[in-house]
């Protein structure tokens, strides 16, 4: 008997909840992404594990956040969230080069066959926000009127990832400075892909195609209306580049389809890792990982999988890692801050 809901989507109301990227050093990441407009919103601390999660977003211009990370409040406002957060993942000692002295930084993708392109933060004019950050030191990819593509930039993070800067579609229609906008996978069949993430509540909001790639724009059921009737037009792209939450850019670079051969590196692969997954949240995560099973692409930990219970992470149609988290959280018995 099939488990998904009337409307194709898994049960559980899947809901986008983060990106995850692996950093070197909290000291330098935090303070850059608060740079492009981020406010730390929680951190889950493993002291016997030696790892800690920064959850880092873009909130509501104007949003006071009065929250303390690592307290249970502001796990309980990260678990039930309805945005999406940037999960920055510290590796104890990464920051001195420890444990090992041959650690020479993250792999950031945009190699041969890597998976993970960028992030991406939108702003109402990149010359002026890129003029800005080149002030504070920070460095470039690309700047706006580099390359063929003018008016839009790359920035290197602390880890060098790159955060590609884009202009809004309409200029004064969010009033952040910057909003968090963009994750970009390489995916090695759209039709596969973007099939996969509808049935996680997802929309395909645009698709943009070019002689030899594509390029498909998927947001959360929770945070869109209804998806555009046709979403090759100018009016769809309009619609996506003004959105406040960040939508999940799938670029297909066009023949690998047909390659049975071809397989994209997915960013946890040993000496590759830096991204790490996407993740989703849900009602219930045995009953989503049901659904998960039937579309056929198995699963790197099931529910009950290994010392975390409660928790999962699936494959999608290219491998890649997608973590099912219960709405409201669990108990991860991380180290918990008192609340002031």
């Amino acid at each position: 008997m099939s488990t998904e809901s009337e409307n194709g989507v898994i049960p559980g109301r899947p809901t986008w909840q983060q990106t995850m990227l692996r950093i070197a050093d909290p000291a330098k990441s935090i303070p850059f992404y608060e740079m492009l407009g981020m406010t730390l919103i929680d951190k889950i601390n493993f002291p016997q594990f030696d790892f800690c999660l920064y959850f880092m977003t873009t909130l509501s211009d104007g949003e006071a956040y009065t929250l303390t990370p690592g307290t249970q409040e502001a796990h309980d406002y990260l678990w039930s969230m309805e945005g999406v957060a940037l999960e920055l993942t510290h590796n104890f000692g990464t920051e001195k080069r420890l444990p090992n002295p041959e650690f020479k930084g993250y792999h950031t993708g945009n190699q041969e066959k890597d998976g993970f392109g960028h992030i991406a933060v939108s702003c109402d004019d990149v010359y002026a926000a890129c003029d800005k950050l080149e002030k504070a030191g920070v460095t470039f990819k690309k700047k706006p009127d580099e390359g063929r593509m003018k008016g839009l930039a790359f920035a290197y993070d602390p880890d060098g990832y790159w955060v590609e800067i884009v202009r809004r579609g309409e200029s004064g229609k969010i009033p952040n400075e910057f909003n968090f906008s963009q994750t970009m996978l390489r995916v090695k069949d759209p039709k596969k892909s973007v099939a996969f993430y509808k049935k996680l509540g997802m929309k395909l909001m645009t698709e943009r195609h070019f002689d030899d790639f594509s390029l498909y724009f998927l947001a959360s059921n929770n945070v869109v209306g209804e998806a555009p009737e046709d979403p090759t037009s100018d009016d769809a792209t309009e619609t996506a580049r003004n959105l406040f939450g960040p939508v999940l850019e799938l670029t297909h670079n066009h023949g690998t389809e047909h390659d049975k051969d071809f397989q994209h590196f997915v960013g946890n692969e040993p000496g590759r890792q830096g991204f790490g997954h996407i993740g989703f949240l849900v009602d219930d995560v045995y009953q989503s990982c049901d659904a998960i099973r039937e579309l056929g692409y198995g699963f790197k930990k099931e529910p009950d999988g290994g010392s975390m219970k409660g928790l999962a992470f699936a494959y999608d149609p290219d491998g890649y890692w997608i973590e099912i988290i219960k709405r409201g959280g669990i108990d991860f018995g991380d180290e918990i801050v008192p609340s002031p």
